[in-house]
């Protein structure tokens, strides 16, 4: 994911990795867009935590992204068209 984001490969927009904000730390962020993407394991699957730290986002104006590591993995044109969709762009493979 890293690969794709950094050095402001995907258009021009400008990603973090690992960033604190608030006292969250998210895998992945575009403070231009106000969007936060975050890559899960099996431990957040309905996990009340992330749903409250989805909602402390959300209202603070943050959009969330999550994605299974395995769709990073089997399916990352499927993730970057997600990602290039929610930051407006359209987006061919």
């Amino acid at each position: 994911m890293w690969r794709l984001l950094r050095g402001r490969r995907l258009a021009d927009f400008k990603f973090r990795r690992q960033e604190t904000i608030g006292s969250y730390i998210v895998d992945f962020v575009c403070y231009d867009r106000r969007l936060v993407i975050e890559i899960d394991g099996g431990q957040h699957a309905e996990n009340a935590y992330d749903g409250r730290r989805d909602a402390w986002f959300r209202d603070r104006g943050y959009t969330v992204l999550r994605f299974w590591n395995a769709d990073v993995m089997s399916n990352s044109e499927g993730v970057q068209h997600a990602i290039a969709t929610k930051l407006g762009l359209a987006w061919s493979a």
